[in-house]
């Protein structure tokens, strides 16, 4: 299936609005009564001591949108060398992910340090996220490339995958490029962090 076939897919997969939380498995490999089920609070508290990346992930307007759509992303990660192969994660409930879906395509934005701001304005809802924040199109999807970015990862949107309350959406890498040795915007116990040397 191309990217204009899962694309289609997860369009028809999400309807035109938000789709709810698929019900919990009742399949599992321990007993209700064997242990515990993991707290959420516990399950962000463990899960923040692994620092990841921060990207925003940007999609050119389709037909009728009165503009390109894009959200702040941890949940990022490359896939596949062969052939070049790039994920992503997204709620179900996402209202930025159908736009992107119908798009078929999108840009991975590699925040650099120093721009907490742009993911701030991306994290939000409702809000023309894109005013004042610089870009050029990606050279194959048209995509918003974000001035400043550590790096660009420029794809098509190969398949979706469900993932409990999450999408897992894999891109197929068309083109991709690097700002120099710049370092990343990471992000660690719920808080913005930098590289330190030594």
């Amino acid at each position: 299936m191309g990217h204009a076939g899962a694309a289609a897919f997860a369009v028809r997969y999400l309807g035109d609005g938000p789709v709810e939380a698929l019900p919990r498995p009742e399949l599992r490999c321990v007993r209700e009564d064997e242990r515990a089920p993991v707290a959420q609070a516990e399950f962000r508290r463990v899960l923040g001591a692994f620092a990841s990346g921060v990207t925003v992930i940007t999609a050119p307007g389709a037909d009728g949108e009165p503009g390109p759509a894009g959200f702040a992303c941890q949940s990022f990660s490359s896939l596949s060398l062969e052939p070049p192969l790039v994920c992503f994660m997204v709620g179900r409930a996402s209202t930025t992910w159908p736009r992107i879906a119908r798009a078929g395509v999108f840009c991975v934005n590699v925040l650099g340090a120093g721009q907490e701001e742009v993911c701030r304005a991306f994290a939000v809802s409702g809000a023309d996220k894109f005013t004042g924040v610089a870009y050029d199109p990606a050279p194959v999807s048209g995509s918003p490339r974000l001035a400043g970015a550590a790096a660009w990862i420029d794809c098509s949107v190969h398949a979706v995958h469900t993932g409990g309350d999450h999408l897992i959406v894999v891109g197929r890498v068309d083109a991709l490029g690097a700002d120099g040795p710049r370092e990343p915007l990471l992000f660690h116990r719920g808080r913005f962090a930098r590289l330190a040397d030594g």
